[in-house]
């Protein structure tokens, strides 16, 4: 695999990545996609926890670990063993940025806590990522995106009306955390080049949650009763919710009054726009009811491509709610390529483009997620590791060597000792 150079915002930024499962490959992964070098660190036999998640899998491949771990390269060290220890240790000294999602109690045994790491490199920067952060009552506990989603209160203002509360069915707390960390490791980036100094970042899976909630936390301490699960409907904004076309579900998203008096237009009720009752936002909210149940009368009258042409026209946002099928032939998801084919899958496992387009770099760097262990021995040479010295580290059980790039030979290159 080979790695561009000088390409990318971040390009010369040195990325030691030892997170698992989502949330942390996602942040390291929109830091390679920037342009920034990744070495992921894994554990020997089964290394990131994603690699296991599934079905599905392709050729043995989970598809959930593909989506979110392109871009990088893998090294497997056992941090056990005390030789696997001192080469993470040699990694960090050289390395820009760490981002991990241990026990903070374990990382002081390793001695590879945030105080320890930037005691030996000043310049580094740290990113914690947690589910609860890295102090308070809770700070040990471990922590899953349906934890996160729960706690926050983020599950119980979702769902249908008058139902039980439901997790929003993907892993939004993780991808969240993921793009709040790669925000918070640029901008840190920004002064690491400027002042040449490091940082210690602590990110959460609860603390992202909760900016998610920010607007309804704000409500509720503003007065607004306790939230609770009411279907697509928005809790400040009225009409913002889905109806039932004749054929099928759309959504249907008036933002102000001047847009509320062309939806009216648009859709044949004028004598909804001459109702002072309902001039504004706020008295569309205290007689949502009635307004949604005429509402839905009219819209069930003709088929939802009907509506999207007519309300298009007015200016009105509405969309179909489209099945994955459908998204993935979106001419516009199309259009902006964001459904990436990952590279040598011949299409059968994806991964989303970053939801972000730099004109400086308009080709997305997509190259193949790794091989567990593959790039062991290209990274400890670069280190200073000599063949002997790799193979040592071998037999001790400090390293593990993918199958694509074995320990190297003697007659290799890689003659500096360590």
């Amino acid at each position: 695999m080979e790695f561009l150079e000088d390409s990318g915002p971040l390009a010369g930024l040195r990325v030691v990545d030892m997170t698992t499962s989502y949330a942390g490959p996602t942040a390291s992964m929109y830091l390679a996609d920037l342009g920034a070098q990744v070495i992921k660190v894994e554990r020997p036999g089964h290394g990131d926890d994603a690699r296991s998640w599934g079905p599905p899998f392709v050729d043995g491949t989970s598809a959930w670990f593909a989506s979110a771990n392109r871009n990088k390269r893998s090294v497997v060290l056992n941090l056990r063993v005390p030789e696997g220890r001192e080469a993470l240790l040699r990694l960090l000294d050289a390395a820009d940025v760490f981002l991990q999602n241990m026990n903070p109690s374990k990382l002081q045994q390793l001695g590879i806590d945030g105080p320890a790491l930037l005691r030996r490199n000043p310049g580094l920067i740290y990113c914690a990522m947690s589910g609860f952060g890295l102090d308070g009552p809770d700070s040990h506990l471990p922590g899953y995106d349906l934890v996160a989603q729960a706690r926050s209160g983020l599950m119980s203002v979702t769902g249908e009306k008058g139902r039980s509360p439901q997790r929003v069915s993907t892993a939004l707390s993780d991808i969240a955390t993921g793009m709040a960390a790669a925000i918070a490791v640029s901008a840190a980036a920004v002064r690491q080049a400027r002042a040449g100094v490091g940082d210690i970042i602590d990110v959460s899976l609860l603390d992202t949650d909760l900016a998610l909630m920010a607007p309804r936390i704000a409500a509720y301490h503003a007065g607004e009763p306790e939230p609770a699960p009411s279907g697509g409907t928005d809790s400040v904004l009225a009409v913002y919710q889905p109806f039932e076309a004749a054929d099928r579900t759309i959504v249907v998203a008036i933002g102000n009054n001047l847009m509320w008096q062309r939806f009216c237009r648009a859709a044949g009720v004028e004598e909804l726009a001459r109702d002072t009752d309902l001039a504004d936002n706020a008295g569309r909210r205290v007689h949502r009811a009635r307004l949604t149940a005429r509402l839905a009368t009219v819209i069930r009258r003709r088929p939802a491509a009907q509506w999207l042409r007519v309300l298009g026209e007015a200016e009105v946002p509405a969309a179909l709610v489209q099945s994955l099928s459908e998204v993935a032939k979106d001419p516009q998801v199309i259009a902006r390529g964001s459904i990436m084919p990952v590279a040598g899958s011949d299409h059968s496992l994806t991964s989303i483009r970053s939801p972000f387009r730099l004109s400086s770099t308009p080709e997305p760097r997509n190259e193949r997620f790794p091989a567990l262990g593959e790039h062991t021995a290209e990274v400890l040479r670069e280190l200073g590791y000599s063949a002997q010295a790799m193979a040592h580290l071998a037999a001790a059980g400090a390293a593990e060597f993918g199958p694509l790039r074995p320990v190297p030979a003697d007659n290799e290159e890689g003659s500096l000792s360590a």
